[in-house]
């Protein structure tokens, strides 16, 4: 029998499909390798399926052996998670578009993976001012002393600095890369890679030998802000990569965190601009901050999330038991919800408002929801 990872992977060779897409095709079919062995009309059911894509995969599909693949796979590339694998990140897991192939090297800690240890992305400018070295630096050193993994993207400034502090604080980091994951980028940065396959993870979505390309590292930042359950945006201009960053941790229900800057320093435009639209700020208190993102609630354990919560739960209606299965313990975005139950928004925001009133669901603001 074939492993549902092999469809993970078997899917992405098909030119057209993409995460969100498989996404979609694994919420409509239950599992990729029903959707591998659908018709073309039953593919056309997921939204999004639009002809030519559905053509690609007719003439595609036939040629591709998902067992054999994998195997192959396996060899070239000996680390990897597919969302059908326990140990994915269960927090990227979440976000609507979660790598269809995780590749990784260094250091596994199985409690960041579950979501039992806080991970917190720190990002920003390549070209850095002093002042945003220097809180950079405290941060992560503060951050790193006090349980948290420090998440970035191992580019120059910024990110450079925060892995480095938080190792040297004796702490953990992952470096999500653009490239695949024997691959050095920035070259300057080969001691710092190293270092952290020793202290922490490197992952990415692109296979081993995958070079530099400047398309790849916006897209690396939903996997930063999808691991992360908070995003620190330390320095940024306004046309900076943290920003994306930053909106994609806006699109999944995380916190945005921005360091205060001087009107007049270009380092800081960029922040200003996420301060303005509601991202709370980083003070010179930093027990204040820690404070904030120790709240942060957790994913529960393994032991607690075995316990079928639908026993506690009064009858519901069979719609008011798949919004109830598609939510956690977890701050949600009402628009992936929508996705995960495959049902009308408004169909949605109804059994959301029934449940609120049963006390079984609270709404936070940003149009997010969680389990009581």
């Amino acid at each position: 029998m074939v492993e549902e990872g092999a469809y993970w992977l078997a899917w992405t060779q098909i030119s057209g499909i993409g995460p969100v897409l498989l996404r979609r095709m694994q919420q409509h079919f239950g599992t990729l390798a029903t959707a591998w062995n659908a018709t073309k009309v039953q593919l056309g059911e997921v939204e999004g399926l639009g002809f030519q894509t559905l053509e690609k995969v007719v003439q595609q599909r036939s040629r591709l052996h998902p067992e054999q693949l994998f195997t192959k796979h396996q060899q070239e590339n000996p680390n990897f998670w597919t969302p059908a694998d326990a140990d994915y990140p269960r927090l990227l897991l979440e976000t609507p578009s979660p790598p269809p192939i995780l590749y990784y090297r260094g250091e596994v800690e199985l409690q960041e993976n579950l979501g039992q240890k806080p991970m917190v992305g720190i990002v920003g400018t390549r070209q850095p001012s002093e002042y945003g070295i220097r809180w950079t630096r405290q941060i992560s050193t503060a951050l790193a002393k006090n349980g948290f993994t420090v998440v970035s993207g191992m580019a120059e400034g910024i990110d450079t600095e925060s892995h480095i502090a938080a190792m040297k604080a004796g702490g953990r980091t992952i470096a999500v890369l653009g490239t695949g994951v024997d691959v050095i980028y920035p070259h300057k940065n080969r001691d710092l890679y190293k270092q952290i396959l020793t202290a922490g993870l490197v992952v990415s979505e692109y296979p081993t030998k995958t070079p530099p390309n400047r398309t790849h590292f916006p897209r690396r930042n939903r996997i930063i802000a999808g691991l992360s359950r908070a995003i620190l945006v330390m320095e940024a201009p306004i046309k900076s990569g943290a920003l994306i960053t930053a909106t994609y941790a806006n699109e999944f229900g995380r916190d945005v965190y921005a360091l205060p800057g001087r009107l007049d320093d270009y380092p800081s435009q960029g922040c200003l601009k996420l301060l303005s639209q509601g991202a709370s700020f980083i003070l010179k208190e930093l027990d204040e901050l820690l404070t904030m993102l120790g709240a942060i609630p957790q994913i529960d354990g393994i032991e607690a999330s075995t316990v079928p919560e639908q026993l506690s739960l009064p009858t519901l209606s069979p719609e008011l038991q798949r919004v109830m299965e598609a939510l956690t313990s977890d701050p949600l975005p009402f628009d992936f919800i929508v996705q995960q139950t495959g049902m009308a928004a408004g169909s949605v925001s109804s059994a959301l408002l029934q449940l609120e009133l049963m006390g079984l669901v609270s709404q936070l603001p940003g149009m997010r929801y969680q389990k009581s």
